[in-house]
This record gives structure tokens, sequence and C-alpha cells, in this order.
């Protein structure tokens, strides 16, 4: 086997956030991978948990760039504190993230920095002056002659609009051959709304791959959109509401364009057209105007941009989506859809549907519930059994909504804000809604390449999902006697 290239992990390496991932061409030269924020329980290399460890704790002296895979909050809420801790070099992203990645890092100022609207605009200037964007499959060179040599490619990830795995090729004096490393970031799984799945690459020496679901494999989503129907419609014949917890970006529009064709085909089936007042008289599943009238909430400012800008990077949906586009649908912007901006209109949206019987779906973040307006939603409501909590995204150890989905089964309870809820509300969980790829997507994107890599590093997941994911490349390499390893970092 050749030299591999040199990883440190800051980040995700015993868990599924704060991703942040170092790679050394030599001792004057590296490049970062991803600078994300902790979540829950979740610890850095350095040992401290969550929102505790914003700081950069590592040496950044070598660091010409960083190379950002998507714009989830745990794989870039820290690029604040990189730039505070000194960082000069340049933000490569995707055409998409570039345009989505100021707005990320806006709110994440906000929240972890300052709210001075002057402070706010130097710093997103900043941040705009440094970000390169970079096309899918185009390689960028970052090193040239004298070696060693290092170029950089993007190739789409399918995980949310933007997302790309990352690989470098780097000629080393002492080598002949050049070396191919990939960080996978966070892969999508397929037949997501408005994404492409993701195609292997050709080859790789060293691949640093994800393991979030490296332990199982997802329901069938093919058919999701039918069972969130059908949860939705079950849940419904309470006459309450449905929370969905989500993050503002990705999730809520994959939602969104599920939400609208199930209005769309609801519509061309029955035929109906109703001018019903949204949020007026209530109506049940069984009426046949029930998916007509249906108030989709979406409470999340966050969200709206995220879900405005999606529409205006629609040339970078799949055929599908372009395809209804092109039929005069509008899938993240339709009748039923309610957007709430104002913290004044959410405050009377809460009350609103914590007192009345009136169905509706609210979509709100953040995905774990780890803070946004989905939290004052589930104080208000998670005690009262007309309402339902319906999770479509991993909950992380040490989230809020980890210990919903845990308890709430049980009869349980959860606690916000030092306060003592308990769960009588109904809690389902929807598979085949994750934004990750399961087992066998992961698997098969090695085996899909044509030349397999010689190391697997495996990051980003439990200790129980790594091992099995080890477990199943191993006895893929053992079929095809491909002298492999794959390793999970200490």
């Amino acid at each position: 086997m050749q030299d591999l290239a040199k990883v440190l992990h800051h980040g995700a390496k015993n868990g599924v956030t704060g991703s942040c991932h170092q790679i050394f061409i030599d001792e004057n030269t590296s490049f970062l991978v991803d600078c994300g924020l902790f979540q829950g329980a979740e610890t850095s290399a350095e040992g401290a948990a969550g929102s505790d460890q914003l700081s950069i704790e590592f040496d950044i002296s070598t660091v010409k760039a960083l190379i950002v895979t998507h714009v989830h909050i745990d794989h870039v809420g820290r690029i604040p504190y990189l730039l505070a801790a000194g960082f000069k070099g340049p933000i490569i992203c995707s055409e998409p993230s570039a345009r989505l990645l100021p707005i990320v890092l806006e709110d994440a100022f906000k929240i972890g920095v300052s709210r001075d609207q002057h402070l706010v605009e130097r710093y997103i200037k900043l941040v705009a002056q440094r970000i390169i964007a970079l096309p899918y499959n185009k390689w960028l060179p970052m090193l040239k002659a004298p070696l060693p040599s290092v170029k950089i490619r993007l190739q789409r990830a399918g995980h949310i609009l933007g997302s790309a795995y990352v690989e470098l090729e780097i000629q080393q004096p002492q080598q002949k051959a050049k070396q191919r490393v990939l960080f996978s970031g966070d892969l999508g799984a397929p037949y997501a709304p408005i994404l492409s799945a993701p195609k292997p690459a050709y080859r790789a020496d060293l691949m640093i791959l994800e393991s979030t679901y490296g332990d199982r494999n997802h329901h069938s989503r093919r058919d999701r959109r039918q069972r969130l129907q059908a949860v939705i419609e079950h849940a419904l014949r309470d006459q309450g509401t449905v929370l969905i917890p989500a993050f503002s970006i990705g999730r809520t529009q994959e939602l969104l364009y599920e939400l609208e064709d199930i209005i769309h085909r609801k519509q061309c089936q029955s035929g109906v057209s109703s001018s019903a007042e949204l949020l007026q008289e209530s109506k049940t599943p069984k009426d046949k105007s029930f998916w007509h009238d249906i108030p989709i909430i979406l409470d999340s400012p966050l969200a709206s941009r995220f879900t405005q800008v999606y529409a205006q990077l629609d040339k970078f949906w799949d055929k599908e989506a372009q395809r209804r586009i092109n039929r005069g649908r509008n899938p993240l912007a339709f009748k039923n859809l309610i957007t709430i901006d104002s913290h004044q209109d959410h405050t009377r949206m809460v009350r609103h549907l914590a007192n009345t019987a009136r169905p509706a779906i609210v979509i709100a973040a953040s995905g774990m519930c780890s803070g946004g307006r989905i939290v004052n939603y589930l104080q208000a409501m998670l005690d009262d059994p007309r309402h339902d909590v319906l999770f479509v995204g991993y909950q992380a150890q040490g989230t809020l909504g980890n210990q919903i989905q845990k308890y709430g089964p049980r009869g349980g309870y959860a606690e916000i804000d030092q306060q003592r809820i308990d769960i009588r509300a109904q809690i389902t969980t929807l598979g085949g809604y994750s934004a990750h790829a399961d087992q066998s997507s992961l698997v098969r994107f090695i085996t899909g390449m044509r030349k397999w890599p010689q190391q697997v590093r495996l990051i980003h997941g439990e200790a129980g999902a790594k091992a099995a994911l080890k477990e199943k490349i191993m006895s893929a390499y053992a079929g095809k006697q491909h002298r492999g390893e794959v390793v999970i970092p200490d």
C-alpha cells in the first residue's frame, strides 16, 4: 500500500455532529473539510460537550482553505469561530451552497456572536468575499508545481441542495502515482425529492466515509409520500395538530414538495377546488375537500428564506421536479401554505392551535428539537392527546427530539425550560425520510467505484453503526479479494 495522507478528525469522529476534518499535504500545508457545530450530548475531540464547544482548539496555522460539503449547521456552524481564530483562506463550496451559506452563517452569527446589524453585515460581507463557488465535476488547482500539487473536485452528494462529496488529487514529490482522497460529507439516499441521487466516484485511495445509518436500511422510499399521507390522515382524526420538527434547509423543502403533491393528486381525483377559508371551519380526513383546505404552516423565517432560494435554484433540481415546474405547478409555494415570520404571529399561532380543535400541519425547526420555534409548540401541546409529533429525521443522543422519541411511546415525560411535561401527544417516527444514505447505499457507493479504496475510514456515526458498516464493507472486500482495510478512528 502507498503511504496515505494524514487526516485529523476534529469532530464527527465519535458521533454525527460537529464535522471537521483536516487533511495534511505536508507539514506546512493542510486543508479543512467542514467546520460544524456539535449538537446534543456529543463531544468534540477535545472533550467539550455540545454547544459548549465553539472555539477552535486546534492549530490552524497550516490551513490554506476550507472546503464545505454542504450548509447544514453541524457542518458549517463553527465558521464564525474559525474566522475569529484567524483563518484567512478561501471557503470553497458548490454553486448552490454559495447562495445558501451566507444565510446559514448570518443566522449562526446572530445566535452565537452578535445581533448588532452593523456587525452582522460586515461579517456576511467578509464571508461573501471568501467564498469560491465551484461548479460540480470541475477540477480546481489548489497547489501547483513545484510538487506537491493538489486539486479538488466536488460531486453531487444528494443530501440537500448544493451538497457535495469532495475529491482531492495529490501528487507528492516522492510518489509516482497521484493519490486520490475522498471525503463523503453526508451522502443522500435515492428517491429523494428535488435531488439527484449521488453517483460513485471513479476511484479513491483513501475514503473518509460517513456512517450515520451504517447499521440499518431505510424503509421503502418509493412509497413514502403515500405513508406520509396515511400518517397525517390518521393523526388528524383527533382534530389536533401534527407537529413536524424539520431542519430549515433540506427536510423542510422535501416535506413541502411532497405535501403539494398529495394536494395536487387529491384535486385531480376529485375535481374539487374548495374556496373555504384556511384555519376556519374544521374538516376531517373523511371529507373529500380535507386536503384542499388543510393549513400547512411553515413557522420559521429561516426556512422561508431557504425555500425562496431553493425555488430560485431550480436548475439544480432533478428532472422530475423540473417537469412539475414546466407543467405550471409550484412545489414550494402553494395555496395551503401559510408562512409565519414575526415572533408575535408565531406566539399567536401556538396559542391558537393549542386552544382550538382545528386540524393543521406545522413544520418548524429545529429538526432535533434542540432549539427554534418547534420547542414552543412542544411546550404548549406535548401534554395534549389531540396532537401528534411526527419525526422524519435522525434524533441525536442528548437532544430533546431523542428524549421525546424514546420516552413518548412509553408514556414518559420531557423537560423543556426546566419544566416537566408529560408526553400525552401521539409520537410517530416515519421511516424513509432520512436524508442520509443507508447501509446498502453506503456499501454501493464503494463497490460502485472502478477502483476501490485502499482504506475506508468511518466517521459521522454511532459506535454500533460504524461497527456494522465495517463488517459489511470488509465482507464485500473479501468477496472480491480486494486488499483494503476499514478503520474506525480512535
